[in-house]
């Protein structure tokens, strides 16, 4: 019994056995129209066994890529594509550098706080007092979204106020949209937002209790 242990490797596993067997006899096609021939017939096998490759652009031009690839760039055929060069391919991409902005209120993301901090170039009076009350009623949302608690409205107002650098004051924090309003477009009713208050409260003072009895 042969076992897959002892056979040759296979470069490309979702290609199968059999495919890499025929790009090892094309390699051996003395003729070359006759290689060539071979080469568009592995081709379309190829594209046969992996179907959801038509959906990515320009497939083909990925299927002829994968047969070097698989051949050890030995295979001396004719593409209609560029052949891929091996040490291109093994070229380790550059480290990706991440963002190291610190973000002051994390349940209002990055960029709430980065349109608070631009509302200084606003000038004209009907713009930022859109600007103002918009951004304050979405703070409102956010806030009860990642923290599924009560929220005052005069936080909202100071957390405004805080992020804009003192250009966005909200003079009546109580004409923002009524929370059980914001609960409904955020598809949450109610009484389910009660049981969560309920249950947080309840998480909160059993902590409580386990710490107590710890000291």
């Amino acid at each position: 019994m042969e076992y897959n242990t002892t056979r040759g490797h296979l470069i490309l596993p979702e290609y199968g056995r059999n495919v890499q067997n025929m790009i090892a006899h094309a390699m051996e096609i003395a003729d070359r129209k006759e290689r060539n021939r071979a080469a568009q017939a592995i081709i379309e096998v190829m594209g046969q066994l992996n179907p959801h490759l038509r959906d990515v652009e320009d497939y083909r031009h990925k299927l002829w890529t994968h047969l070097f690839v698989m051949s050890d760039f030995q295979l001396d055929v004719d593409s209609p594509y560029d052949r891929p060069k091996q040490e291109v391919l093994n070229e380790k991409p550059q480290q990706m550098q991440y963002p190291s902005s610190k973000i002051r209120y994390g349940h209002y993301g990055k960029y709430t706080q980065s349109i608070l901090e631009a509302s200084k170039e606003v000038s004209v009076p009907e713009e930022k007092e859109y600007l103002k009350t918009t951004m304050a009623n979405f703070m409102k949302k956010q806030f009860l979204a990642y923290n599924n608690d009560t929220v005052e409205n005069h936080v909202i107002a100071q957390q405004l106020k805080e992020l804009s650098k003192g250009e966005l004051i909200l003079e009546n924090p109580d004409e923002l949209v009524n929370t059980n309003t914001l609960l409904k477009t955020m598809g949450i009713g109610q009484n389910q937002f009660k049981n969560q208050r309920q249950n947080k409260q309840k998480n909160n003072k059993y902590k409580k209790k386990k710490f107590i009895k710890k000291v």
